[in-house]
């Protein structure tokens, strides 16, 4: 079975779709539409997910993540998992589809964000960010507040990134956190001149916190 759909996914293969996806960092040239077809079609299959991403390939494991079932996973096999996953595609589909559906991801979040590998903490600062959003009891908004203050300025790409969309997120859902937010993006002054699509929100936080609260004002 894992031939089969290994030769399949080698029949979907696109250079063009591989020369754009590798500038992302993502090695494999498989239009994800098709691949969401493919997994469609297989229905949920968890040996056959374990046994594609063992495979290694990029898009094997993103059809892997597709038709695993997410509370399957152990807490250390996740932990692995995200170890071993090297594409920011393959990575960011793990934690969002994956972990964030899997009993351990309070605690692999914990876990992560204290990370010294950067591309691990930004996964638990991507389950900090969810839980900021639907969770928030329990969490100290304003110590992630002082972390973010301190740390994100220098912070690798991955880690910025994630920790900037932490900072949006409290001062887009909390409006006694928002001034403060704001404030910390117009002084570290991250991703302000990131290159923004017409139509798109900008990542700036004070700009993107500003422009989410004025749409919830209006609906």
């Amino acid at each position: 079975m894992v031939a089969e759909v290994m030769a399949e996914l080698a029949a979907l293969e696109d250079p063009k779709t591989r020369e754009v996806n590798e500038k992302h960092g993502d090695d494999h040239g498989v239009n994800l539409s098709k691949l969401r077809a493919l997994a469609k079609r297989l229905k949920t299959q968890q040996e056959l997910a374990g046994r594609l991403w063992e495979t290694d390939d990029t898009a094997a494991r993103l059809l892997a993540l597709l038709i695993c079932r997410p509370k399957a996973f152990e807490r250390d096999q996740l932990d692995a998992m995200l170890r071993e996953a090297r594409s920011p595609k393959v990575h960011d589909w793990l934690v969002n589809y994956v972990v964030k559906k899997n009993p351990h991801s309070e605690e692999l979040r914990l876990a992560w964000s204290a990370d010294p590998d950067p591309v691990v903490a930004s996964a638990g600062w991507a389950l900090t960010t969810e839980r900021v959003a639907k969770k928030p009891e329990g969490l100290d908004l304003a110590g992630l507040l002082d972390v973010i203050e301190a740390e994100m300025k220098g912070a690798p790409d991955r880690l910025q990134w994630a920790m900037n969309h932490c900072l949006a997120q409290i001062g887009i859902e909390h409006a006694e956190l928002r001034a403060r937010a704001i404030d910390i993006g117009e002084r570290l002054e991250v991703l302000k001149d990131y290159p923004t699509s017409p139509g798109c929100t900008s990542p700036f936080a004070p700009i993107w916190i500003t422009e989410m609260v004025r749409r919830q004002h209006d609906t």
